[in-house]
């Protein structure tokens, strides 16, 4: 019979230290992750008030549904209008429910020029958005938040969001949710122009 000493026995083989550190790594990058998370959703959404200079942006456009003939749309360009930023996606349920109020109430700003309207698509594909565009027959600038960079600098909590922005691209009113018919879009616009 032999005797398990030290001598007898095979050693053990651990994990490798650099498979070591890098599950350590993983974890710790998958905590600060969670962390910044957590503590972005506690911030919310933008709140009426917020100056959007941090927050502007340049994004493309969808062909055909340009801004003056341009394939990209900037927000600070469009200081001294009254701007209605909409965040929108073909999968989103509750979009379709004012898809059309937000392009009746952009007709009835567009030929003025004082209003623009802006469609961003969240997390979407392009041949859905186009699709969902052509559906409910958009005519206003649109484009995809490519990265989702847009949404982000929001920080939306879903879809849809709406901020109206006024003339010196301050956040004036938000709507969560959709919208129940245009005359309220109309009213939030009209009280903006008044200013």
């Amino acid at each position: 019979m032999t005797e398990n000493t030290p001598e007898n026995t095979a050693p053990e083989r651990g994990m490798p230290l650099w498979a070591q550190i890098t599950i350590w790594s993983v974890l710790i990058a998958l905590l600060v992750v969670i962390f910044m998370g957590l503590q972005r959703a506690q911030e919310g959404h933008v709140q009426t008030g917020a100056e959007t200079g941090e927050f502007d942006f340049t994004m493309p456009l969808f062909e055909g549904y340009e801004y003056e003939g341009l394939q990209e749309i900037s927000l600070v360009e469009l200081r001294g209008k009254v701007v209605v930023l909409n965040f929108w996606a073909s999968w989103c349920v509750t979009c379709k429910d004012e898809a059309v109020e937000l392009e009746e109430a952009w007709r009835h700003y567009q030929p003025d020029g004082e209003v623009i309207f802006i469609g961003v698509d969240y997390v979407d594909t392009e041949p859905e958005a186009r699709g969902y565009l052509k559906q409910y027959d958009i005519t206003y600038p649109n484009g995809p938040d490519m990265g989702t960079k847009i949404s982000q600098a929001f920080r939306i909590q879903g879809v849809p969001e709406t901020y109206f922005l006024d003339r010196n691209g301050v956040v004036q009113h938000v709507q969560l949710g959709p919208f129940q018919s245009t005359a309220q879009i109309l009213a939030v616009v009209e009280s903006l122009l008044a200013e």
